[in-house]
């Protein structure tokens, strides 16, 4: 495993139990979906997903505002000597997932109506 992608789990699992314990953000929850680390190790990509997804842009504002508590928690709690610059980032795959469940919903309730609606064949 190259230097890069442990550095990527280290900050996923680090950020993951810094957030609880440093961001008040009582109105959702706040899920690190990723972190992807640049080649030179400078900037560090912080992909959330947030529940409800509509205060997504408050969440991404308080996180920016406590980047530089989560960094100190984490050089507290690892053997990392710096920090990326933290970059964040709103994952919008359940609001997508969210939609398309609507429309497979959608789908079976009209295939529902459909079945009801067809006269049973008899046998000849």
């Amino acid at each position: 495993m190259s230097k890069v992608d442990q550095l990527n789990e280290l900050l996923h699992r680090e950020l993951a139990a810094a957030i609880g314990q440093e961001v008040d953000f009582p109105d959702g929850l706040i899920t690190v979906a990723f972190v992807s680390v640049t080649p030179d190790l400078q900037f560090a990509k912080v992909t959330v997903s947030v529940l409800p997804d509509k205060l997504a842009g408050t969440a991404i504002k308080k996180l920016k505002a406590a980047s530089g508590r989560l960094a100190s928690a984490i050089v507290k709690k690892t053997r990392l000597r710096k920090v990326p610059r933290l970059l964040w980032d709103f994952d919008p795959t359940e609001r997508k997932a969210a939609v398309l469940e609507e429309y497979f919903q959608k789908i079976d309730d009209e295939d529902d109506e459909n079945f009801l609606d067809e006269t049973p064949l008899e046998d000849k």
